[in-house]
């Protein structure tokens, strides 16, 4: 018999014997899944409130806690209780129970719920702990937990089945709770200064706002094709012209039909963004208080270590042009070669592959991407990028080949993406019939216009900087996560066979 099946096979008569357990509880006229216990404390309360209770020590006053078995010592005298908020010991000791619980006892196992009412005392060692007068079995479990020093430590089961990696593994429950906190500060941030949260539709019936290969779904009552969001970005606007607010923001989920990575997901969090009447200096400003400040409120410093790097978030951060920051990392000003096929010459000269269609500013990005990306570690603002691949981007002021947005980068990871964004229609339209050519050879460009949010341009927008910024990412670098999947509560991930 192979290894894995006899695992498989001691599992299920762990699980026989637990389901036994089940049935005898049932025999004796307890309910092992009740509706309700009335909890009056949590384990971090207790610690917190008899710290200072001196070893062998008792206060007279009871409590009802309740939480997850962890670990049984002697024939289950001393228990390890753990609630979300931390572990406190119990003491289940004879003197102190009925005969019918010190029976109900041995139907007792490790990951049962358990609700207690009992009595706070610090042991002669220093424990604090619960001496138990009085217990109630508020969730029977048939499977057994990981064994306890080995934990749960492979990958694949602890994304699969997150709901045990944060049973066996307090670390992940924190970086939850941390992600939580971040959103929320996120929130708070913004609506402080005066921003208003908005909904936009999950729902679109062109696939537009982003270039990135969409889910398609299907309406059957409207009998039409319908595309999950890649960004929210065209719906967005559409309120900043309708004059909701000067300044609205969305923490959304898109979802882009493409590769899994340490750095990416299908289904993901963002942050979206606009302020009327500013351009892309002022969403540099916003995104560098708005990560400084999280930095502060999570961790206490702006100066965090992520992944064995230290990196320094305190403002002001640095900015250099794309084009710079090519020729600084190759030596190769692309912007003395204007045309794709001279572009292309000196890209294959530092071993850069590039297709024969690609333009002068795919060119551009694909050396920036391979040569420059992973050489910026503190924070960064890559400055003016190629028009022809910013459709949505105001033309740059002082150099129309380029536009006027930037993206943040941390570690060598894009974290934010900002422009002053494009409010004439006109120019608008020209870009998207450019996209919409230009698909036979890019199949995620989009397949069609967007009439309706060129024709909410036409009765028009007011001046803006938009910014886009990826929540996931940011929980990685404020919580040390080397993968996206550890900071996305179920991953996808492709089944199992």
């Amino acid at each position: 018999m192979s290894e894995k099946a006899t695992t498989q096979s001691s599992l299920e008569t762990l699980r026989n014997n637990r389901v036994q357990k089940l049935n005898d509880l049932i025999d004796n006229g307890i309910n092992p899944y009740p509706y309700t216990f009335n909890r009056t404390a949590c384990a971090a309360e207790l610690q917190e409130q008899y710290k200072d209770l001196p070893p062998g020590e008792e206060d007279a006053k009871t409590f009802n806690i309740a939480g997850r078995i962890m670990a049984m010592r002697n024939n289950g005298m001393f228990i390890d209780l753990v609630d979300s908020s931390g572990k406190i010991q119990l003491f289940m000791h004879k003197d102190n129970l009925r005969e019918e619980k010190l029976k109900l006892m041995k139907l007792l196992d490790v990951g049962d719920l358990l609700g207690i009412t009992g009595s706070v005392r610090r042991t002669p060692r220093g424990e604090l702990s619960i001496r138990v007068n009085d217990f109630k079995i508020l969730s029977k479990s048939l499977l057994p937990l990981p064994e306890k020093w080995h934990g749960l430590t492979d990958v694949e089961t602890r994304y699969r089945n997150r709901y045990l990696d944060m049973i066996m593994n307090p670390g992940v429950r924190e970086t939850f709770l941390k992600r939580s906190r971040i959103i929320a500060e996120i929130r708070n941030y913004l609506i402080q200064r005066g921003f208003l949260e908005v909904e936009t539709p999950m729902l679109h019936t062109i696939a537009g706002g982003a270039t990135a290969r969409p889910f398609i779904t299907y309406h059957n009552t409207l009998d039409m094709k319908m595309y999950l969001r890649v960004a929210p970005e065209l719906y967005l606007k559409r309120l900043l012209v309708g004059g909701l607010s000067e300044k609205i923001f969305e923490i959304n989920r898109s979802f882009r039909n493409e590769g899994i990575s340490p750095k990416h997901n299908p289904e993901f969090t963002m942050l979206e963004l606009y302020q009327a009447y500013v351009d892309y200096n002022e969403m540099m400003v916003l995104v560098e208080n708005l990560i400084s400040s999280l930095a502060r409120n999570i961790l206490g410093t702006t100066e965090i270590e992520y992944q064995g790097v230290k990196i320094n978030l305190t403002p002001p951060w640095q900015r250099i042009t794309m084009i710079g920051a090519v020729k600084k990392h190759t030596g190769i000003d692309f912007s003395q070669f204007l045309s794709a096929p001279e572009a292309a010459k000196e890209a294959m000269k530092i071993g850069v592959e590039v297709n024969r269609d690609d333009s002068w500013g795919e060119i551009i990005d694909k050396v920036f991407e391979e040569k420059v990306e992973p050489h910026l570690i503190q924070p960064v603002h890559i400055i003016d990028y190629p028009r022809d691949i910013s459709p949505l981007a105001k033309p740059h002021r002082d150099t129309p080949r380029l536009v006027e947005r930037f993206e943040t980068r941390i570690n060598g990871l894009e974290f934010a993406n900002a422009f002053s964004e494009l409010t004439d229609p006109i120019d608008q339209r020209r870009r998207f019939e450019r996209q919409v050519e230009s698909r036979d050879e890019n199949p995620e460009l989009p397949a069609e216009i967007d009439e309706d949010y060129v024709k909410a341009l036409e009765y028009g927008m007011p001046p803006a900087g938009g910014l886009g910024i990826g929540i996931d990412r940011l929980v990685m670098l404020l919580t040390d996560s080397a993968s996206i999947r550890d900071v996305i509560s179920f991953p996808t991930l492709k089944p199992r066979a």
